[in-house]
């Protein structure tokens, strides 16, 4: 009979301790996910930002040296990421691919210009500092216009502030969420065993001497439950990073081992704060209380 209890109790605690990982885990992956968003979101704003170009329209009497004068200077320039040398006829060409049909035919020459495409860095992608360039190239005798789509600028560069903003409230709120989670599941477990710690106290054990063994379990179990949670981030980055290469989730490696440290260590003081309130409460508690 006592061993069928000592099996029950055993299975109840192992139980209560899987539990106790598994909302911590989700938890603190869910916490690092969001953090791993926060990281790329700068990343993912950089890369829609550099696909505006400002295309450079050249005269049709622009000598050959000028134009590859140009294109080296601005392939050199500190706000360029590329440039492009687009010619008439290859121009010509898109447009019919785009509009379904040969419009050279109906014309009978080609009205296009050459240019060069630019795709400025990130950095750059500001309404001011596009206008300072464009006005910069525009003055060159054989540049005949400097073209780019300002609205979409503009546009893009709200959109970012707001979502970096919404981000980071979202963080904030997640985070505060994270912890009232992992405080509640702790709470819960160190309340199964309120009358174990209150007959401790009874018998004269002091605070500190209750409290170290469930703290020292709480962040035991807060380590297993981060350990679960980066497994389960580096799987998803694992996966991520093969089936689209191009969003070089690896590319920050320090970023992202500073994230894994941020939720490891997370795990460990988020429990250790938790246990420690939890017991000081029911250690402060009148006996009477322990029922209610």
């Amino acid at each position: 009979m006592s061993r069928s209890f000592e099996r029950y109790q055993r299975r109840k605690l192992i139980s209560s301790y899987f539990s106790v990982v598994l909302s911590i885990g989700l938890v603190l992956f869910l916490l690092g996910i969001l953090g791993l968003l926060v990281i790329n979101t700068k990343k993912l704003a950089n890369h829609f930002k550099e696909q505006v170009a400002v295309t450079v329209f050249l005269k049709d009497n622009a000598k050959e040296v000028e134009v590859t004068q140009l294109q080296k200077s601005l392939a050199m320039a500190p706000y360029t990421k590329t440039a492009r040398f687009i010619s008439k006829e290859e121009a010509a060409e898109q447009h019919s691919k785009e509009i379904g049909e040969n419009f050279l035919e109906f014309l009978g020459h080609n009205p296009l210009q050459n240019s060069i495409e630019v795709h400025l860095k990130a950095n750059y992608v500001e309404s001011d500092s596009i206008r300072v360039i464009a006005d910069k190239l525009a003055g060159k005798d054989y540049i005949a216009e400097v073209a780019y789509d300002q609205p979409l600028v503009s546009l893009l560069n709200e959109n970012v502030k707001r979502i970096s903003l919404w981000i980071l409230i979202a963080s904030s709120a997640f985070t505060l969420i994270a912890v009232l989670l992992i405080n509640s599941s702790i709470r819960l477990s160190i309340y199964s065993k309120r009358f174990i710690i209150k007959t401790m106290q009874m018998v004269g054990a002091t605070k500190s001497f209750i409290r170290r063994p469930f703290i020292m379990k709480s962040v035991q179990l807060g380590i297993l439950g981060a350990v679960i949670a980066l497994l389960s981030i580096g799987g998803l980055l694992y996966y991520l990073s093969g089936k689209y290469p191009q969003l070089g989730l690896f590319d920050d490696l320090p970023v992202i081992g500073m994230l894994f440290a941020a939720i490891f260590l997370g795990g460990i003081v988020i429990t250790w704060i938790s246990t420690y309130i939890a017991t000081q409460r029911f250690l402060n508690l009148r006996t009477d209380d322990l029922y209610y």
